[in-house]
């Protein structure tokens, strides 16, 4: 008992020495303990931002899924004049870390909201039409990017490339000197000549672009003798300046007995940062330069009828670059109005399609618009519409395609020019009905055509 007495006296001492608290030191502990406590809960979420900052410093970032493109391998023939994405796009990555140049590109207000490409309307008074049969054409395909082109020659120095944003190669003019296709020599009294071309972002020395020129032939010097300024000749300057006052062009003739006749210098339009399509036409002694859809030149008395005339590019940039490529040279005055209705039967290959596509190219507008108005001339006469290609790709949609372009000729004279519908009919022989052998590339431009056959 006695034991137990002082057990419970011990235990009653303990619980009321526990109790009996000063108030005064709880309230200063526990006001100590909450400060602490939101101390350490501030330091906590800072020092949590500073890891997460830390962390994505390190994580890697995730790149946008690029958009997919559909590839269809139904055939294993290229596609009419189309090389596959993979090798343009290897091609093009060789490219651009060989050369580090790049076309002339928009301001960055500019590209943020990018102008639309040409329409159809924007060649309204676009009266340029190839001539009839294609004698040469070049877009460098067979060339191997880096190289200069195994077709030309040149006094200066040039190479293959690609593009970034632009499909197929192009010639990149970097030095100054003379560019000269071998397969171009006495060119007809009536041709037509195109090219597309673009210049690198450096053209503040410029001091003139590139240069095309109708030298006599007997004075095209194999040499390459630059001192030609005298010969007899034509000649254009294209000279863009788009971020320096605006584009000029000159030109300038001398006649057979090497005395200058014509010079002058002129603005015009250049589209900075696109592809832009030059077009020359000359008709026996007049000579046009289009620049786009925009008429640059029109030269009455140009070519001296009784001499002969070839062609050569003239690069004369000191800084940046010229790329020119799909030069394309035809022959031929055409006459649309006496084949169309006095013969019956009109074939044109002036009326251009984007590769393996139906749509129809702005500068097609000339050709369009010049069917369209002996068509409205003579209001009782009907045409059938017939679309080709050439053997590139399958037969069975190359077949396909050429009826689906004879329709958006139909289709694009209807709406443009307000021929009736129901005066026109179309059909496609696809690659069936060649007019030219489809082993050489000037071969297949002509084999890619639209006639229309009166009814």
């Amino acid at each position: 008992m006695r034991i137990l007495f002082i057990v419970s006296c011990l235990f009653i001492s303990f619980f009321v020495n526990a109790q009996i608290i000063n108030p005064k030191e709880v309230a200063k502990r526990k006001a100590q303990d909450r400060t602490n406590g939101a101390i350490d809960r501030t330091l906590d979420k800072g020092l949590d931002k500073v890891e997460e900052g830390i962390g994505n410093i390190f994580k890697k970032k995730e790149k946008p899924e690029k958009e997919e493109k559909t590839t269809k391998k139904t055939s294993s023939k290229k596609t009419e004049n189309e090389e596959s994405e993979e090798t343009e796009e290897a091609e093009e990555s060789v490219t651009n870390n060989k050369n580090n140049t790049k076309p002339a590109s928009k301001s960055s207000s500019e590209s943020s909201t990018s102008q639309p490409k040409s329409s159809m309307k924007s060649y309204s008074k676009f009266d340029f039409i190839p001539g009839e049969k294609v004698v040469a054409v070049e877009d460098f395909e067979q060339d191997a990017v880096g190289d200069f082109p195994a077709k030309w020659n040149t006094n200066a120095g040039g190479e293959i490339m690609t593009i970034d944003g632009q499909k197929g190669k192009w010639l990149k003019a970097s030095d100054r000197g003379l560019f000269f296709p071998d397969f171009v020599n006495q060119l007809p009294e009536n041709f037509t000549m195109e090219f597309d071309m673009m210049i690198s972002e450096d053209v503040s020395q410029n001091m003139s672009g590139l240069m095309v020129f109708f030298p006599e032939i007997s004075k095209r010097k194999p040499t390459f003798d630059a001192n030609f300024s005298t010969d007899p000749q034509v000649g254009f300057d294209i000279h863009p300046m788009p971020d320096q006052g605006g584009s000029t062009s000159s030109a300038w003739v001398f006649d057979k007995n090497n005395e200058k006749i014509l010079e002058n210098t002129i603005p015009f339009s250049w589209k900075d940062g696109e592809v832009n399509r030059v077009s020359i036409w000359r008709q026996k002694t007049r000579i046009r330069l289009y620049v786009n859809e925009t008429k640059v030149w029109d030269l009455p008395r140009a070519f001296d009828p009784t001499l002969k005339y070839s062609m050569l590019f003239n690069n004369n940039l000191f800084a940046g670059a010229n790329f020119i490529t799909n030069l394309r040279i035809a022959e031929g005055a055409p006459d649309t109005r006496n084949k169309l209705i006095t013969e019956g039967k009109l074939v044109t290959r002036g009326i251009l399609f984007d590769v393996n596509s139906d749509k129809i190219k702005p500068e097609s507008y000339g050709v369009l618009k010049e069917i369209g108005t002996v068509l409205k001339e003579n209001p009782a006469v009907k045409v059938k519409i017939i679309g080709h290609t050439d053997s590139d790709g399958d037969d069975a949609k190359n077949l396909d395609l050429s009826k689906r372009r004879a329709a958006s000729v139909k289709n694009a004279l209807s709406a443009e020019f307000g021929i009736e519908a129901t005066r026109m009919e179309t059909d496609g022989k696809g690659e069936t009905q060649p007019s030219d052998p489809n082993t050489t590339p000037q071969g297949k431009a002509n084999n890619r055509r639209v006639e229309f056959v009166k009814l």
